[in-house]
């Protein structure tokens, strides 16, 4: 299967073979496009796609082999910015077309939910997913492939939101949640006293506008001769209140399934704090946690390649 994906700022591609696996994959990413305006813009996203796909397709079907055998195009179908997914739709469509193989739209939070599949040691099936990327948190409990029951999801701002848009307000540079974990190795977390918005509500669903709105006072109160320690220490009380509700949650989630397997993935599930307070939370409960590479843990190919071979696979 020849997979790619182009819902934001990186394009991907990827070859995966059912029997062999992961054959190549590739990522370009967007970032240096983007940061002179200290976000994603849409329109030059999509031109960006537009350059940058063709070549990157052709440098993953020759580190596959020969491009005959591909027997499935798949690409991302949303959700995303329009004009992305729509020069990965056109591109994918046409090569279907041309090469008389299926073409399969994938869901792109599927595509993050099966990428742990990827690894020497995948989690077997069913298993609580918690998807944490820039514009998705949800947990969901998983039967098999196309078996999703969301158990939860965000009300407003995503976990990923809440840190690049408390970056921003900050003037951390883009992309603002990397940086802002960066920052707080160097801050006391205990520093401010932020909420934890939903976490004994009794509810999965999440909700971080208020946490952003939090920091934005915090900031006020500061003024204009905030510190670099100021700084450091509000970046590390703002990550461990997202992954304080993060972890609540996933527990919950577990326990309420009665089920022992916790697969995390999204951009934000390479956060390594939010990885080791996951790690002991579910050591103390008997549980494993799974996490795909770091490097699929952002928007990928693979994932969408994975997702549809094994749709295709069972029919």
């Amino acid at each position: 299967i020849l997979g790619q994906e182009t819902s934001c700022d990186e394009t991907a591609a990827a070859v995966y073979d059912g029997s062999v696996g992961l054959l190549a994959h590739e990522v370009y990413s967007q970032v240096d496009l983007h940061a002179a305006y200290g976000g994603v813009v849409p329109e030059l996203a999509s031109r960006d796609h537009l350059r940058k796909l063709l070549p990157l397709l052709r440098k993953v079907l020759d580190a596959a082999g020969d491009s005959g055998t591909i027997e499935g195009v798949a690409y991302t179908s949303g959700p995303g910015l329009v004009g992305a997914l729509v020069v990965g739709a056109s591109v994918a469509r046409s090569l279907a077309y041309a090469w008389r193989v299926p073409c399969l739209g994938v869901h792109h939070m599927e595509g993050h939910l099966l990428a742990p599949l990827l690894e020497p040691e995948p989690p077997e099936f069913p298993f609580v997913a918690l998807l944490v990327s820039g514009g998705h948190t949800l947990l969901a409990r998983v039967e098999g492939v196309g078996r999703y029951e969301v158990l939860g999801s965000s009300l407003d701002d995503a976990a990923g939101e809440a840190f690049d848009k408390t970056a921003k307000m900050m003037g951390l540079p883009y992309p603002g949640g990397p940086a802002l974990a960066r920052l707080a190795d160097f801050g006391d977390a205990s520093a401010f006293d932020l909420p934890r918005p939903l976490m004994y509500s009794g509810s999965l669903d999440f909700s971080f506008s208020g946490l952003k709105t939090a920091v934005m006072t915090q900031l006020r109160k500061v003024g204009s001769n905030v510190c670099e320690q100021d700084r450091a220490n509000l970046a590390a009380s703002t990550q461990q209140a997202i992954v304080d509700v993060l972890v609540h949650k996933s527990v919950a989630a577990l326990k309420a399934c009665d089920l022992s397997r916790l697969v995390v993935a999204g951009g934000v599930g390479a956060n390594q704090r939010l990885r080791e307070r996951l790690d002991d939370a579910c050591a103390t409960l008997g549980a494993r946690v799974h996490y795909p590479e770091l490097v699929l843990c952002t928007d990928n190919g693979a994932m969408i390649a994975l997702a549809a071979a094994m749709r295709l696979q069972r029919g």
